[in-house]
C-alpha cells in the first residue's frame, strides 16, 4: 500500500472536491430552474409545446450523458460555423461545455419528475384552488409549487445524488475534479487501488450527507404524505 502518496496529493483531492462541488450545485441549480417551467410546459394543453417538451427529455434520458457531452464538447468544433461564431469562446471551454451538457441532462430527468408530481395532484386541491378564484401566479406560487415540491423529494433526492456521481464524467474532457485526480495520481504513480478508493470515500461521504439532507427535508416538508397508521 502507498498511502502515503494519497497524503501527499490530498490538497489536490480538495481541490478536485470543490469542482466536483460547484459542478454540482451550478447543474443542479440551472436545472432545478428550467425544469420548473418545463414541468409546466409538459402538463399544457398546447400539444405542440408539450411535444417539444416531450422531445426534449425523451432525447436527453434516452441517450448516455457521456455521448451527450462528447457531442458538445467534441461534436460542436466540426461545424465551422460554431468555430467561427460569437458562440465559440464558450463551446471551446471544457468547464462551459460540461456544464452545458449536465444542467440540460438533470434538466430533462426532473422536468418529467415534477411533471408528474402535478399530473398526481388530488383533484380536491385543483377544484378548491380554482373556486377561490386565485390568479395563474398565485396558483403557482401557492399551491402547485409547493405540492409539486413535496410530493417530489423522493424522487429529486435520488437525481441529485445521480447528478453528483455524474460529475466523474467531466474529467474525460480534462477537468480535474475528483476521478479526475484520482485518474492523475493513477498515471503519474503508477498505483491503482489507493487513488480511486480514495475517490470512492469522498463520493460516499458527499452521498451521506445528501441522504441526510433529504431525509430531513422529507420530514420537514412532506410528512403529511406519509399513510397513517
Amino acid at each position: 500500500m502507498n498511502w502515503d502518496i494519497i497524503e501527499a496529493n490530498f490538497g489536490r483531492y480538495l481541490q478536485g472536491l470543490e469542482l466536483t462541488l460547484y459542478l454540482t450545485v451550478v447543474s443542479l441549480s440551472l436545472g432545478f430552474v428550467l425544469a420548473i417551467g418545463l414541468a409546466l410546459v409538459r402538463n399544457s394543453d398546447n400539444r405542440l409545446a408539450n411535444g417539444a417538451v416531450l422531445l426534449y427529455t425523451t432525447l436527453f434520458r434516452g441517450t448516455p450523458l457521456l455521448i451527450q457531452l462528447f457531442l458538445i464538447y467534441y461534436g460542436l468544433a466540426q461545424f465551422d460555423l460554431i468555430r467561427e461564431s460569437i458562440f465559440w469562446p464558450w463551446l471551446s471551454s471544457p468547464l462551459f461545455c460540461v456544464l452545458l451538457a449536465f444542467v440540460l441532462n438533470t434538466a430533462a430527468y426532473t422536468t418529467e419528475i415534477f411533471a408528474g408530481s402535478l399530473r398526481h395532484l388530488p383533484a380536491g386541491e385543483i377544484e378548491a384552488m380554482r373556486a377561490y378564484g386565485m390568479s395563474p401566479w398565485t396558483q403557482f406560487r401557492r399551491i402547485l409549487l409547493p405540492a409539486m415540491l413535496t410530493r417530489s423529494l423522493g424522487l429529486y433526492g435520488n437525481e441529485v445524488i445521480m447528478m453528483l456521481h455524474a460529475t466523474s464524467l467531466a474529467s474525460t474532457v480534462t477537468l480535474m475534479e475528483i476521478t479526475g485526480v484520482a485518474r492523475n495520481i493513477t498515471l503519474n504513480e503508477y498505483i491503482q487501488f489507493e487513488p480511486y478508493v480514495t475517490a470512492a470515500g469522498l463520493y460516499l461521504l458527499l452521498t451521506l450527507c445528501l441522504v441526510g439532507l433529504f431525509r430531513l427535508l422529507e420530514r420537514r416538508w412532506a410528512a403529511y404524505l406519509q399513510p397513517r397508521g
